[in-house]
């Protein structure tokens, strides 16, 4: 029989960092010197003026090893805040992929139909192939990818998971 302790849960980390050179290195490092596995990484500067920089990580491991990555996060120098966005189960996580298909006939068709299902844009397209933009939970957008395989899937690009809590109040409040 398991326990709670030996289960593995999927977490979005969301990382307040100085942004400068190396600080991406040094949260990278934490997790490769650990073990710990990334599943998603997006970081992007939110304030320019303040040089503040948000790291978005979707982790899986038990919850004593979420509680871990936490805690060492929170000690590197550059971290000035670490937020467990699953915890609260209050915010919104979407994802970007561009997905390119080749296809003719009946498979062309069927694909733009699951397309039009899935309110993905056409954003390139020729008479051999186009390209979906698709936004969503990384789950629809799995689903869309599985669908396109037997219909002439080329490629798959995706941004990782971007996510922000609900309500009125940031992570950069007291900043």
């Amino acid at each position: 029989m398991s326990t709670d302790a030996e289960q593995q849960e999927i977490h979005t980390l969301s990382a307040l960092v100085d942004n400068e050179p190396g600080v991406l290195a040094r949260v990278i490092g934490l997790f490769s010197g650990r073990g710990y596995n990334i599943d998603s990484l997006t970081v992007t500067e939110t304030s320019h003026e303040k040089h503040i920089s948000r790291i978005t990580i979707v982790t899986t491991g038990t919850p004593m090893v979420i509680e871990q990555i936490k805690a060492q996060l929170e000690r590197l120098v550059p971290v000035h805040r670490v937020t467990d966005l699953t915890v609260g189960g209050r915010s919104l996580e979407r994802e970007l992929a561009l997905v390119k298909v080749a296809g003719k006939g009946d498979n062309r068709v069927e694909a733009l139909r699951l397309g039009e299902a899935f309110r993905a844009q056409v954003v390139d397209a020729s008479t051999t192939h186009f390209v979906f933009e698709l936004t969503g939970k990384s789950g629809k957008i799995e689903q869309f990818i599985q669908l396109m395989k037997p219909l002439g899937l080329v490629e798959v690009a995706r941004t990782g998971v971007a996510a922000i809590s609900r309500g009125a109040e940031g992570m950069n409040e007291r900043l």
